[in-house]
C-alpha cells in the first residue's frame, strides 16, 4: 500500500512536470511547403526494379532509426545491384518522436508520386524534410529549389517588426553554423508593446559549417520577401529558417538568450544547460517510476504448471499450462491445427484433456534477458480484461525460449474469411488475380503494380470512375501498403494512419 502510494505522488509529479514544461499538443506540422521529382534526362536508371527495392530499403532503414532510436536526422544509401539510392530525411527537433515519424509517413506518401523511373524526389514541410536521389548529395548545401513561403497577414509596427526579425535570423545565422547539430531557436519581443517572435533555423548535419553558412545566407536573402508578414519560411537542400507570431514550437524547447548574444557576441549557455537539467529530471522520473512499477514483489508465487486447465479465475490469475499439456492438445503444432497466422504467432486450435477447445498461440518474441518477467507481467495484465467483442485470455505457457497464450475458442474461424484490401472488391488469400498463370496473393499483386506504377489496376472493374477520387484511390492503396510492410516494428500506428488520411495537401 505503501508503495503504491508513493508511485501516484510521483506519476502525479511527473504528469505536473509535464503539463508545466510542455503546454503543446502533437501536431506533425505537415503543412507542404514544396515538393519535386528529379527530371529523367538528369540521370539513367541502369534497372527500374533494384532501384524501388532500393529505395524501399532505405526508407525502412530511416523509419526505423526516428522510430526505434528516437533520431531527428538521419541518412542511408543502398547501392545494390549497380542502382544506388540516397535517402535523406530531416525533422525538426522540437518535435516528438511520434509526430516525427509520422511526418515521415505523410512525406513517403507525397514523394512516392514522383512517376515511376524518376531519379529522385524531394519535399518540405513544416515540420520535416525529406529526399532521394540516384546520385550522392548529402553534402550538397544549396539547390534549385531554394525559395521562401509567406504567409498573408501583415503585421502593425511594420517598420519595428522587421526591424527585429531581420536582427533574430541575421543573428541565428552567424550563430547556428557554430552550435553541435547546426540548429538554434530564439524568441523576442518587438519593442513597444509588439508582438512575440518565434524563431527556428536548422541546417542538414552533413554539410559544413561553411556549407550551414552558406545555406543560411541564401535563405536569409530569401525571406526578405516575407517581411513584414506575420510569418515566413526559407527552405533550401541544406537548411531551413522560419519566424512567426503564433508559437510553433514547445515552451521548454531550449532556446538562445537574445539579449546576451546582442551585448556579448555569443549564447547563453546557462538557457541550454537548464532545459536540459528539466530534461535529465522527467527522464530519471520516467525510469524510476516504471522501474517501481513492473518491479515484481521479492517472493512471487507463480501458479504450479499442469493445474486447473477448465480456464483462468479472475481472483486465480491466468492459468500457468505445461507445455506438453498444449503440444499434445495440438497434436504437436500440427498444420492441420492451424487456425491463422500474423505478424505476433500462429494459432493452433487445440484441445484440453477436459475436452475444452482453445486456441493456443505460439508467440514469435524478441530476445532479452528479461522475457519471462516481461511476459507473465503482461499475461497477468491481460487475463483481468474482459470484454463481449474481446477473446478472453484462458492462460500462458513459458518454456526455455517458447511463450505461448491460450485463448477461449471462436468458432466462426479468421476474419480474412469475411473481409473484402475496399478497393479491389477481392479477398486477401485470393490467387489468379486477373487470369494470370502463376497466381498471387492480392498483398504480393498490390505491391508489384505499386514498384510498377499501375496501382490503379487494384481497382475493382465495377467501380464506376467517375464514382470515386483517382489520387484518392492511390492514397489510400498507398497507406494500406504502408501498413503491411513485412516487419512490424517499421508500419504505421494507428494515430499516424489518421494523419495520413487526414492531410489534404498529399498530391
Amino acid at each position: 500500500m505503501l508503495q503504491r502510494s508513493f508511485l501516484l505522488t510521483l506519476f502525479s509529479l511527473f504528469w505536473s512536470c509535464c503539463t508545466l514544461l510542455d503546454g503543446g499538443v502533437s501536431d506533425p506540422q505537415t503543412h507542404l511547403l514544396t515538393f519535386g521529382c528529379t527530371p529523367f534526362d538528369q540521370f539513367v536508371i541502369s534497372d527500374l526494379s533494384i532501384f524501388n527495392e532500393n529505395l524501399n530499403a532505405t526508407f525502412r532503414d530511416l523509419r526505423g532509426q526516428i522510430r526505434d532510436q528516437s533520431k531527428h536526422f538521419g541518412t542511408v544509401q543502398e547501392g545494390s545491384g549497380g542502382s544506388p539510392v540516397y535517402t535523406l530525411f530531416q525533422c525538426r527537433n522540437y518535435l516528438s518522436v511520434a509526430d516525427c515519424v509520422a511526418c515521415f509517413d505523410v512525406a513517403a506518401v507525397q514523394i512516392r508520386s514522383c512517376p515511376a523511373g524518376a531519379p529522385g524526389g524531394h519535399v518540405v514541410y513544416d515540420g520535416c524534410f525529406r529526399r532521394y536521389d540516384a546520385s550522392p548529395f548529402f553534402d550538397r548545401p544549396t539547390d534549385t529549389f531554394n525559395a521562401a513561403l509567406c504567409g498573408n497577414k501583415t503585421t502593425e509596427e511594420a517598420t519595428a517588426f522587421t526591424s527585429a526579425v531581420q536582427k533574430l535570423l541575421m543573428n541565428l545565422q552567424k550563430e547556428t553554423s557554430t552550435i553541435p547539430g547546426f540548429l538554434a531557436a530564439m524568441k523576442t519581443h518587438v519593442p513597444n508593446t509588439g508582438p512575440t517572435i518565434h524563431t527556428f533555423v536548422q541546417c542538414t548535419e552533413t554539410i559544413t559549417q561553411s556549407g550551414c553558412l552558406n545555406c543560411l545566407n541564401v535563405g536569409y536573402k530569401n525571406m526578405q520577401t516575407c517581411l513584414p508578414t506575420s510569418d515566413g519560411r526559407a527552405f533550401d537542400q541544406g537548411c531551413f529558417l522560419r519566424y512567426s507570431t503564433t508559437s510553433f514550437f514547445p515552451d521548454n524547447y531550449q532556446i538562445i538568450d537574445v539579449t546576451p548574444m546582442d551585448k556579448q557576441g555569443s549564447i547563453n549557455k546557462g538557457a541550454i544547460i537548464g532545459g536540459a537539467v528539466a530534461g535529465s529530471v522527467i527522464l530519471a522520473l520516467i525510469v524510476l517510476a516504471f522501474f517501481l512499477w513492473a518491479k515484481p514483489p521479492k517472493n512471487p508465487k507463480r501458479v504450479p504448471g499442469g493445474g486447473d486447465t477448465t480456464g483462468a479465475s479472475k481472483l486465480k490469475g491466468p492459468v500457468n499450462y505445461s507445455y506438453k499439456d498444449l503440444k499434445l492438445s495440438t497434436k504437436n503444432f500440427n498444420a492441420d491445427n492451424k487456425l491463422g497466422q500474423g505478424g505476433f504467432g500462429t494459432v493452433y486450435e487445440g484441445t484440453l484433456k477436459n475436452g475444452k477447445v482453445v486456441a493456443v498461440k505460439k508467440l514469435t518474441l524478441r530476445h532479452s534477458t528479461k522475457v519471462e518477467d516481461e511476459f507473465e507481467s503482461e499475461v497477468k495484465l491481460i487475463s483481468n480484461v474482459h470484454h463481449r467483442n474481446l477473446v478472453r485470455l484462458l492462460g500462458y505457457c513459458s518454456k526455455d525460449n517458447t511463450r505461448i497464450l491460450v485463448y477461449e475458442y471462436m468458432k466462426n474461424t479468421s476474419l480474412d474469411k469475411f473481409l473484402f484490401e475496399i478497393i479491389s472488391g477481392r479477398k486477401s488469400e485470393e490467387l489468379n488475380i486477373n487470369g494470370e498463370a502463376e497466381g498471387e496473393f492480392l498483398l504480393q499483386k498490390a505491391w508489384k503494380l505499386y514498384e510498377r506504377g499501375r496501382h490503379l489496376e487494384l481497382v475493382d472493374n465495377t467501380l464506376d470512375p467517375n464514382d470515386c477520387d483517382i489520387e484518392e484511390v492511390k492514397k489510400i492503396i498507398e497507406i494500406g501498403l504502408l501498413c503491411t510492410q513485412a516487419s512490424p516494428t517499421i508500419r504505421p500506428t494507428i494515430s499516424e494512419v489518421v494523419v495520413l488520411l487526414q492531410n489534404k495537401g498529399l498530391f
